[in-house]
């Protein structure tokens, strides 16, 4: 951040009276522009034994697989996000969303919370982000191609889940990829 996006003045990265980290303060009207993780709301969005993956029309990770999902918007729950999303991204009306996996990423300042989804009547189609959305059982997953750690780590929850036949929140911290 270089300018004051309330004044247009130059802004300098101090540590606020009262704070404890380094923060963007305007030089001239001395307002402090806070900045905080963006959480990413979306969909496991289930219909019968299937669920609905998405190959990714933009970047990051373009033409990989992902579950609907994507920023929050300003005067929306997380539920409403997720659905948003997942309207969006493969033309899908999702019911009955249960929160499921949260995941903290502080390596890229995100919070990924997506919720198990039951598709209505099992339609879909794709959206503008999408190159094709697909219905996957199971054994038919592209694990290989799928775009985020978050991702693949829901679906396989699900599947043990679904197994068991319990489904509870799960919350996990995601560090770094290990660099070879």
């Amino acid at each position: 951040m270089k300018f004051c996006s309330n004044c247009g003045s130059q802004v300098t990265q101090r540590i606020p009276e009262g704070d404890s980290r380094p923060r963007y303060i305007c030089d001239d009207c001395n307002i402090v522009h806070y900045q905080n993780p963006n959480i990413i709301a979306g969909c496991l969005p289930v219909w019968g034994d299937k669920v609905l993956l998405c190959r990714r029309a933009i970047e990051p990770r373009y033409g990989f697989w992902t579950l609907p999902a994507g920023f929050m918007e300003n005067g929306e729950t997380v539920a409403e996000g997720a659905a948003r999303e997942t309207w969006e991204e493969a033309e899908a009306d999702v019911r009955e969303l249960t929160l499921y996996t949260v995941f903290n990423i502080p390596y890229i300042n995100q919070v990924y919370m997506l919720h198990r989804a039951h598709l209505v009547d099992g339609k879909f189609g794709i959206g503008v982000e999408s190159l094709e959305c697909q219905l996957f059982d199971e054994a038919d997953i592209p694990w290989d191609e799928l775009a985020f750690p978050s991702v693949k780590r829901t679906l396989r929850y699900y599947f043990e889940d679904r197994q068991r036949g319990e489904f509870p929140l799960h919350i996990d911290d995601l560090r770094p990829p290990v660099k070879s």
